[in-house]
């Protein structure tokens, strides 16, 4: 029965249920297009303006909806549009990376559901940045959620997920690539079941999971009393294309944007001291627990660079150089 059921979905139903879409970044750059490969139509798109301040990296919605002639808003006051957005009849509404939170009253305009897809596998990590937060926190496995929206954030029954291994070479973007896929995974599967009215459904027990906010910069800055894993963790959570780790070396800041697990545990010395050089011009710096080896940093300002080289700008010679 839900093969033909499924078979109905995506021929003719998959293609009469008009879609709103709400959505940016890479995440929604590839669910958006997935959802055109199978001949959704979307009615329109809501997304941001790129900031200048950030390091863009990521494909445009905006530019893959005018190839297809989808109506984009940009920035638009969802609340000053929600009459406009009821007046294209939308069946499904859906949230990719979208940055804001919408409201019930547009949600309820989707007869078939409203939904996001978060990076994460609710209901831990609900809130902003998970795939920072889990590199943090040390997890071993993430994955992302398509999800009903309601009021609350990251608070929907769940429709679907997919899981994926947190190995030790990842850092945030390779981590967030290797998500991207799995989104569109879900939508393939799930989008002709939600239009088709059968697609699976579990309530989000949010007492089990777990809320991060938003990552302030101060959050960046390393403590050398740390253990080695904590201070490797937070180096790929925020390395490129985010604003990245930090210390500060003779009242300068140095952002670190490369490390690797020295000694894992032990002490090396105190903490923050250049324990060794290496041969490649890595330095190995004593941690409150083991050691980090620092591959490539930056002094605010100054040139990125294997780490001995971007230091030789400090004035202090390596056997004195202290990490703070």
């Amino acid at each position: 029965m839900e093969s033909n059921l499924s078979s109905v979905a995506s021929g003719a139903t998959v293609k009469s249920a008009r879609c709103v879409l709400f959505a940016y970044h890479d995440s929604g750059y590839a669910c958006m297009n997935a959802l055109l490969k199978i001949g959704a139509p979307i009615v329109a798109l809501f997304t941001h303006r790129d900031d200048a301040h950030e390091e863009i990296w990521w494909r445009s919605c905006a530019e893959l909806a005018a190839r297809h002639d989808v109506p984009v808003h940009i920035d638009e006051s969802i609340e000053a549009v929600a009459a406009a957005i009821g007046a294209l009849k939308p069946s499904i509404i859906y949230s990719f990376s979208y940055r804001h939170l919408i409201p019930e009253s547009v949600l309820e305009l989707a007869p078939l559901g409203a939904f996001n897809l978060h990076p994460s596998l609710l209901p831990a990590y609900r809130g902003r940045a998970p795939v920072n937060w889990v590199l943090v926190n040390g997890e071993r496995e993430t994955g992302v959620t398509l999800h009903h929206m309601v009021a609350r954030a990251d608070a929907g029954d769940i429709v679907g997920q997919r899981a994926v291994a947190i190995d030790d070479s990842d850092n945030a973007l390779m981590l967030y690539r290797k998500l991207v896929p799995l989104g569109v995974e879900l939508i393939d599967e799930l989008h002709p079941k939600i239009v088709a009215g059968f697609a699976p459904r579990r309530k989000l027990e949010i007492a089990k999971g777990s809320y991060f906010g938003r990552r302030r910069p101060e959050d960046g800055r390393i403590d050398w009393r740390w253990p080695a894993r904590r201070i490797f963790n937070l180096v790929r959570a925020v390395t490129h294309p985010y604003p990245g780790a930090f210390c500060f070396v003779d009242g300068r800041k140095l952002l670190v944007w490369e490390a690797k697990i020295g000694a894992g545990n032990g002490p090396c010395g105190a903490p923050g001291k250049v324990v060794r050089e290496l041969a490649d011009g890595a330095l190995e710096i004593a941690a409150g627990d083991g050691s980090v080896i620092v591959k490539v940093a930056q002094f605010e300002g100054g040139v990125e660079g294997i780490a001995r080289e971007a230091l030789s700008q400090s004035a202090r010679v390596k056997d004195t150089i202290q990490f703070d």
